[in-house]
């Protein structure tokens, strides 16, 4: 429990470097953003499978095609809709969306996976679901009151708002079959899996790659490719997110998937959350309101009281009820 928590938070503090990137680079299109990190993380992965080539052998070609699933929704996808998000919105509205991952993924686990991880008991679920609702409406209260000063209007950030969602799905649908992948496979090397995923994520980021300079030089942009007006700082962010973000926070949450209940780490995706709040707010050189201070201290307690509900295994009669 304390070795897949500690991975969980390790993911979190990878990932939430992702909410930020997009505001360095305001002048790139989300879509490059999205396949330049992906593009990074795949021609990382590669020297990678020499350390891992005996575990990487024994994967299927089912292996390969749910690799490449995973990648293409739960990375590829996924991240388009976030950068979309935060160029459209700021860094703060997508980031407590987003946040809403950790009820809405362990309520999902908690009825799906009930039969395979015990189901953690409503009762005790609901409290720290709760405090992780009240600490998101306490940040976005915050952040909504910005944004009525804020230039662009409302509509564009209700569109940012709805990438923000359409991320929300996507993310739900990964960990729930990831998980699925590492618990059916026990004995398989989660670090070798993220590889895995790496390796089939690269031919996708590179013919997007092609996919999205092929459209820009057919549009008529002026947009400096291959790498844009900022070449070195752009490169080295996309490495950088590609190495710390894609590659070792997959990692960790492999590892954390692999020891806890999905419907507890789900929940865990908080750490996500806080992690692109305290980087937004050090971009932005300002202190977090006192409204989006309670709402992260309710979102540490619930975190707090999520780790201490343990799964109960169903009756069999239930069991079987599930499973049909």
């Amino acid at each position: 429990m304390l070795k897949g928590t500690l991975y969980a938070l390790v993911a979190g503090l990878m990932w939430g470097m992702v909410f930020v990137a997009p505001l360095l680079l305001p002048e790139y299109p989300p879509a490059l953003q999205s396949v330049a990190r992906y593009l990074a993380f795949g021609l990382i992965a590669m020297p990678l499978t020499w350390l891992h080539r005996d575990a990487l052998r024994q994967l299927t070609r089912a292996d390969w095609i749910e690799a490449l699933k995973l990648v293409a929704v739960g990375n590829l996808l996924y991240y388009l809709c976030l950068a979309s998000a935060v160029q459209r919105a700021g860094a703060p509205l997508p980031t407590m969306i987003v946040g809403t991952l950790p009820v809405v993924i362990a309520i999902a686990a908690n009825l799906r996976n009930g039969r395979r991880d015990g189901r953690l008991p409503w009762l005790r679920l609901a409290p720290p679901l709760l405090l992780i609702v009240a600490g998101i409406a306490s940040v976005n209260r915050a952040e909504l009151v910005a944004l009525q000063h804020a230039p662009g209007g409302l509509a564009r950030y209700a569109s940012g708002a709805l990438f923000a969602c359409a991320a929300v799905a996507c993310w739900t649908w990964y960990p729930l079959r990831n998980a699925d992948w590492l618990r059916h496979h026990p004995d398989r090397n989660p670090r070798a899996w993220a590889t895995a995923q790496g390796v089939a994520m690269l031919p996708l980021a590179a013919l997007g790659y092609a996919a999205v300079w092929g459209t820009m030089k057919a549009g008529g942009s002026t947009f400096p490719m291959p790498l844009g007006p900022h070449p070195v700082l752009f490169a080295c962010l996309m490495a950088a997110i590609g190495l710390f973000a894609s590659w070792l926070g997959t990692l960790c949450w492999n590892e954390a998937s692999q020891r806890l209940p999905t419907a507890l780490v789900g929940q865990l995706i908080v750490f996500e959350t806080l992690a692109a709040l305290t980087y937004a707010f050090v971009l932005r050189h300002q202190l977090p309101a006192p409204s989006a201070v309670l709402g992260i201290a309710l979102l540490v307690a619930g975190v707090v009281l999520a780790v201490r509900v343990k799964p109960v295994p169903l009756p069999a009669t239930d069991s079987g009820r599930v499973a049909g």
